[in-house]
């Protein structure tokens, strides 16, 4: 758990950038252009929304990865819902979000030892690019000056976990326009941080 008794991926992931661009909405309002930069996984794409137990409170179905999946997919529902109500408000800002599709970070760590990573480790090493090269969707997403706003950026090759940035589809729940609203919903409960548009 977070310092403040939230699931550590949700809290980290999620509800700390939800919190931190509430905060900082005024500054955004007041800059024409500016870009709201989400970063996403891969993994969103096997993250399911269970609002009856968002934070995996009775343990039930936890464990870290499917954790971590959660709170990739929140990433995305946040990140289209701002976009929307960006449009809704007039506001000119965009909200946008990338991925930095399978890169050698300090992220994986945490899943070396496990058997899977072991016995499929040289295949793994042909596919996993640096991370210099995994910061680029990132990078393109806050600098192009053509990026779609509510887009999102991952690399090109092999099933977007390597190459050059471009504009990919996420998963279909990450599109759902009600998860996102409930999640906005909580996620401004919990957090204590309104949006005023």
């Amino acid at each position: 758990l977070t310092d403040d008794g939230f699931e550590s991926q949700f809290g980290t992931n999620h509800l700390g950038h939800f919190a931190l661009t509430g905060h900082l909405l005024d500054c955004l309002k007041q800059t024409p252009d500016s870009r709201v930069v989400t970063v996403s996984s891969l993994a969103h794409k096997v993250g399911h929304m269970n609002f009856r137990n968002l934070q995996f409170e009775d343990g039930k179905g936890y464990t870290s990865i499917m954790a971590y999946a959660r709170s990739k997919l929140a990433n995305l529902l946040f990140a289209y819902e701002l976009q929307r109500r960006f449009i809704q408000h007039q506001i000119k800002c965009i909200s946008v979000a990338a991925h930095p599709g399978t890169s050698k970070t300090q992220l994986g760590r945490h899943i070396e030892d496990a058997l899977f990573f072991k016995v499929f480790n040289s295949v793994l090493e042909k596919i996993v690019q640096d991370a210099d090269s995994g910061a680029l969707p990132q990078l393109r997403a806050a600098v192009d000056p053509d990026i779609r706003a509510g887009g999102f950026y991952g690399p090109s090759d092999w099933f977007q976990t390597r190459g050059l940035p471009v504009y990919v589809e996420s998963s279909w729940s990450s599109k759902s326009i009600k998860d996102a609203k409930q999640l906005w919903d909580v996620s401004e409960e919990l957090t204590g941080v309104t949006f005023k548009f």
